[in-house]
């Protein structure tokens, strides 16, 4: 299925809320999302150790996060298996969570510092929203999401998009 197509959402399952509550395989999925790459590509990428990366693809993997390509020789003549996102991610809903909003700040915190860059563009508010514009507010943000996914160009430059609504201490 392409990622540009709007898919039908579902709510996660428990097993996919745990199996996506980690930083480490948020980023295992994004760097698998513009090519397979195999667990050392994985485990340099991400400066660990191949044995704990290769755990947390796995579980990427039996969650139907990562789909396994064919085995293929590697250098020294080692077998390697590449393995590329599935964009399932995209399609479930993740309930509202500490992890998990912990595990997405720290993996964009990682993606961002791996970049070497600073943001593009940052927008921080503190507001006081009724119900209705909070609601609308929420709504928005998913329009533009899905309006910027459509335009998914693979020849173009990669971006993360990360947008926060969430209620703060007055």
């Amino acid at each position: 299925m392409s990622i540009t197509a709007k898919p039908p959402e579902r709510d996660a399952t428990p097993a996919e809320m745990r199996a996506l509550a980690n930083p480490l395989r948020l980023r295992i999925l994004r760097l698998t999302l513009d090519k397979a790459l195999t667990n050392k590509e994985l485990a340099d990428r991400l400066g660990r150790d191949p044995g704990t990366v290769l755990h947390h693809v796995r579980v990427l993997a039996r969650g139907g996060f990562l789909e396994a390509g064919k085995v293929r020789p590697g250098r020294r003549g080692a077998l390697e298996r590449p393995y590329r996102a599935t964009g399932k991610s995209w399609r479930i809903r993740m309930r509202p969570g500490r992890d998990y909003t912990a595990s997405v700040l720290d993996a964009v915190r990682d993606e961002i510092d791996e970049s070497g860059a600073a943001a593009l563009t940052m927008l921080r508010l503190g507001v006081r929203l009724g119900d209705a514009d909070l609601e609308e507010l929420r709504h928005r943000v998913g329009e533009l999401g899905d309006e910027f996914v459509a335009r998914d160009d693979p020849a173009g430059t990669p971006v993360g998009i990360l947008a926060t609504v969430y209620r703060r201490e007055p």
